[in-house]
């Protein structure tokens, strides 16, 4: 079976959240960090290397985390992904933002499975036959989640600007053999305003988690 990887974004100061380190903010009690690198480390099949992209935090010298950080911090995604694709061994690579608290192992499994199969009805864009470069969650608003997504990790390279620092991540979807696999609103949640941390900390009450 294929092995992945994952980048997780972490470096982000939430600009909507008083300058807040998103990470660092709880939901249910669990920092969003915590919360996704439970998620990788239950997910089947299980995930190689999880690789941390932002600052040092107590707590990530657990093992099959590695530690990267963007040049220069809080050069955007982009410069993220790139910095953590460095560390990156595998075929597979999921890229996750730290700010979705209730992205599941099922999505995360259905995203895997979508980038290994054939391409399907809602594949577009030009790619190699028979290969799917990036499969990415599509919330009920037909909205792309660029970063909750599985990628073939030699098309996440070759999408990767030189000079990748301020650029726009749907910027890597050109030109790339796309599958979107449909989630609830609940899954594609992201915490980048307070109200957003709000209705997050309310579903995790509602739902005990």
């Amino acid at each position: 079976m294929t092995s992945w990887d994952a980048v997780v974004l972490a470096g982000g100061r939430g600009s909507r959240l008083g300058g807040a380190d998103k990470a660092a903010v709880t939901i249910g009690g669990r920092s969003l960090l915590d919360r996704v690198l439970s998620v990788l480390a239950t997910v089947e099949p299980a995930v190689g290397r999880v690789v941390v992209v932002g600052p040092d935090r107590p707590g990530l010298a657990r093992a099959g985390v590695v530690l990267a950080r963007e040049d220069p911090p809080g050069g955007g995604p982009v410069a993220g992904i790139a910095a953590g694709l460095v560390h990156v061994r595998a075929p597979l690579v999921a890229v996750l933002a730290v700010d979705m608290p209730f992205l599941g192992t099922a999505s995360l499994a259905e995203l895997r499975a979508a980038v290994t199969a054939p391409p399907r009805a809602g594949a577009s864009g030009p790619g190699a036959p028979g290969a799917v470069d990036v499969a990415l969650l599509v919330d009920p608003t037909g909205r792309d989640q660029t970063l909750a997504s599985v990628w073939r990790s030699a098309a996440l390279r070759s999408a990767v600007p030189p000079r990748p620092t301020g650029a726009a991540v749907r910027a890597l979807l050109t030109g790339r053999t796309v599958a979107r696999v449909p989630a609830d609103a609940l899954s594609c949640l992201d915490c980048d305003a307070e109200p957003d941390v709000l209705a997050a900390r309310a579903a995790a009450d509602r739902m005990g988690l």
